[in-house]
């Protein structure tokens, strides 16, 4: 079985790329910049250049693929929801073309929302388009990545943490590689087909509030969690040099699931991942502060 991995040097893409390697497959990598790639990969992977973007470079990547593990890569963009259109109109042609019988797709909690999750739309809209192919597809609903927290590693030096949700909300947190795991088997898995949603919803559901306690227990000194307006992450992702229009998709990521959201798969055992926060933490986080 040929398997095909889009942004392998991504949160996600880095442990699956392993993972398969580790498991007997010699992934082909589609990345945008192969010089990227780590060379201590190279023995086990094939690499084709390709932009997920540009339908006719991962088409042409593709071909003799039979699945692939496909990320709508999310890029400082004025325009982030028609690089996501661009992205599906990618993959879409890739399967058509090459007749890729099997996707594993990286999406999110809150694409069964469909519409108003702000960059979760975009994931929606692939999620439609893959359904309306007739392939073998399984979309990841994936948690919110504790990888996330080191987008804000001068907040935490500080020990402060920002949120537009209420403090107390619990919601699924997910470890980066407890993905690619579930990611990896079910590539390396023949015994499914058809449509499926598999959510990855990590250990436990935790607030912000206990976010917060766990990162001051872990880096010994006090962590602060405090909402803040709309307006005011606005700002603050504005002036992280976010142009308008990505400023607001990331926002809407969180106050599109902020009232009354429940995501469609319930925690079971096949939703819950075994890395916790806390571990992450030692091995992740406190490195690069």
């Amino acid at each position: 079985m040929r398997i095909a991995v889009t942004n392998p040097t991504g949160n996600v893409g880095r442990h699956l790329t392993r993972t398969l390697a580790r498991a007997g497959i010699r992934p082909l990598l589609l990345a945008r910049n192969p010089e990227n790639i780590p060379a201590e990969l190279e023995p086990f992977v094939d690499v084709a250049q390709a932009d997920s973007q540009d339908a006719a470079q991962v088409a042409a990547a593709t071909r003799g693929v039979d699945a692939l593990y496909w990320v709508d890569p999310s890029v400082m963009s004025a325009d982030p929801l028609g690089d996501y259109a661009r992205a599906t109109d990618a993959v879409v042609r890739a399967v058509q073309e090459n007749g890729i019988g099997r996707v594993v797709f990286q999406s999110s909690v809150g694409a069964e929302k469909r519409h108003g999750v702000g960059e979760i739309d975009g994931l929606a809209a692939t999620e439609v388009a893959l359904d309306a192919l007739d392939i073998d597809i399984t979309h990841l609903r994936c948690g919110y990545f504790f990888a996330n927290l080191l987008l804000d590693l001068d907040s935490l030096r500080a020990g402060r943490l920002t949120t537009v949700l209420p403090v107390d909300a619990p919601m699924a947190w997910v470890a980066p590689r407890d993905i690619a795991e579930v990611a990896a088997l079910t590539l390396l898995n023949r015994e499914w087909s058809g449509r499926r949603v598999q959510a990855v919803h990590g250990p436990e559901d935790l607030s912000w509030a206990q976010v917060a306690a766990i990162l001051s227990s872990e880096l010994g000194r006090d962590v602060e969690v405090s909402r803040v307006t709309d307006d005011e992450m606005l700002g603050a992702l504005r002036g992280a040099g976010m142009p308008e229009a990505m400023a607001h998709a990331v926002l809407g990521m969180s106050t599109g699931m902020r009232v009354g959201f429940v995501p469609e798969q319930e925690r079971t055992v096949v939703t819950t991942t075994p890395t916790g926060l806390r571990g992450w933490v030692r091995e992740e986080l406190l490195p690069l502060l």
